[in-house]
């Protein structure tokens, strides 16, 4: 892997998907319309993210093998790394997630009851959606609920995780 930061577009069902990687891993990956100004001399293939990716897309792969550089404070990234953790097919919920990161990394004085918002508010603040699977958590009562990238985005991944939806690479 090279140590120069690069970006390049890859085309998926949920749109044109911008990745972003660094010296130690993907940082970002940007819905459209959603990424920062990247410098265009950057701009380069990043065969692996983008094979791998497609292939989540056509339904072949299940889990990622990518390195990633996952950069947030220590609750978002314990956040983070529980999502990572939810398999393929499958959804939690926000309280299911809260409750599997370590009290202590919650800020300081936050309530029992207050957990869930929190780590809800981490898990839209991944920066790598779809690799780190934010989009498998649901409300409490099963209800799609606050994705990022929007809820039909949400739908799609879900029903493609689930075998309902046959999904045309873009």
């Amino acid at each position: 892997m090279s140590d120069s930061p690069a970006w390049t577009i890859t085309e998926s069902p949920i749109g044109p998907l911008t990745v972003v990687r660094g010296p130690r891993g993907i940082t970002n990956i940007h819905f459209d319309g959603t990424a920062p100004a990247l410098p265009a001399g950057s701009e380069r293939p990043l065969p692996d993210a983008a094979a791998q990716l497609d292939a989540y897309f056509a339904g072949v792969r299940r889990e990622f093998e990518l390195e990633l550089d996952l950069r947030g404070t220590p609750f978002e990234r314990a956040v983070w790394e529980e999502l990572l953790e939810i398999p393929y097919g499958t959804t939690t919920t926000y309280g299911g997630i809260a409750a599997a990161v370590d009290p202590a990394l919650f800020p300081a004085g936050a309530e029992p009851h207050e957990r869930p918002r929190l780590a809800g508010a981490a898990i839209g603040r991944n920066p790598v959606p779809v690799v780190v699977p934010c989009h498998r958590v649901v409300g409490a009562d099963g209800s799609l609920t606050g994705y990022f990238g929007g809820l039909e985005r949400k739908r799609t991944l879900l029903e493609l995780e689930s075998g309902v939806a046959t999904l045309p690479l873009a």
